[in-house]
């Protein structure tokens, strides 16, 4: 297609004074001098072949042609300065904070992050970690995952997945001398257990029934559950686990559940997000991978 455009400069120049009716004030506005402008007016009449401005004392006022061309022009820039500002915005990645307990994070959610850049490119994830509670007002979190009854009247809660124990260790364990059949066998094991769920063990071996013939708090104690569940797998001792955060483990053979019971708690893992705040189109595109996931 063939355009039949006049220059733009004279066309941008034209249109500032058009608009202001001062070459002064379009001058002002391009950062060129009132001369230049002057002169980029006069090259695009003279491209044109039509008088756009009568020329008077201190002042420019646009002829009738030059009042219809100035609609036009100011028409033609309007819109290309919003298809310009479409173009940006949509090439600007949005950013998403989450917030994530960290032995959550490495082990159930990182594997799962490459699936959402794969679907939302132009969302950029900044997760971080903690034990602790996220404070949506001061922390500038968007969403975060949470353990607890689900009870929490200011956010939006989702339900993700039930917390359950299960004491796991390596196949090794299992085929050495202790040989674990039962619970009690357990009473021969190195525990290996995590700061942060100090109680999980006696939850497991109190349901198993073993709880006056095991010692729940002795073995190895590790700051997080992650670090106990790389004890197990180096073989130090039964490590009690959530089956969902050792799943890969488990599936590829790693780690094995000695015993059948799995005890569920009341407590599950939650998908939050403030309440009261208008909600992003980022944090429902995270949510629903959550969702998908399980």
């Amino acid at each position: 297609m063939s355009w039949r455009l006049p220059p733009l400069n004279p066309l941008k120049a034209f249109e500032a004074a058009g608009r202001h009716s001062s070459l002064k004030k379009a001058a002002a506005e391009l950062s060129v001098t009132e001369a230049a402008v002057s002169r980029q007016v006069r090259l695009l009449e003279r491209s044109l072949g039509i008088q756009l401005f009568e020329r008077r004392h201190r002042a420019v006022v646009l002829t009738g042609e030059g009042r219809r061309f100035l609609a036009d022009a100011s028409d033609a820039f309007a819109k290309l300065d919003s298809a310009t500002a479409r173009l940006r915005a949509s090439r600007q990645r949005e950013v998403l904070r989450i917030f994530a307990y960290p032995t959550f994070a490495m082990r159930w959610l990182m594997p799962r992050l490459s699936q959402f850049h794969a679907l939302h490119p132009s969302i950029e994830v900044q997760l971080s970690v903690s034990h602790g509670t996220v404070d949506f007002r001061k922390d500038g979190v968007d969403g975060a995952i949470r353990s607890g009854d689900g009870h929490w009247p200011d956010l939006a809660v989702v339900r993700l997945f039930p917390y359950v124990l299960v004491p796991v260790c390596t196949p090794r364990l299992i085929d050495a001398e202790h040989r674990l059949r039962e619970p009690r066998d357990l009473a021969r094991c190195t525990l290996l257990h995590s700061l942060v769920r100090p109680d999980d063990w006696s939850l497991w071996l109190n349901a198993a029934g073993v709880g006056g013939e095991v010692d729940p708090a002795r073995g190895l104690h590790f700051q997080s559950p992650s670090l106990a569940y790389e004890a197990a797998l180096e073989g130090m001792g039964v490590a009690i686990a959530q089956p969902s955060l050792v799943a890969g483990e488990l599936a590829a053979g790693k780690l094995v559940a000695p015993f059948p019971l799995r005890v569920e708690l009341d407590e599950c893992y939650y998908f939050v997000s403030p309440r009261d705040a208008p909600e992003k189109a980022s944090v429902v595109a995270f949510r629903e991978l959550l969702l998908q996931q399980l």
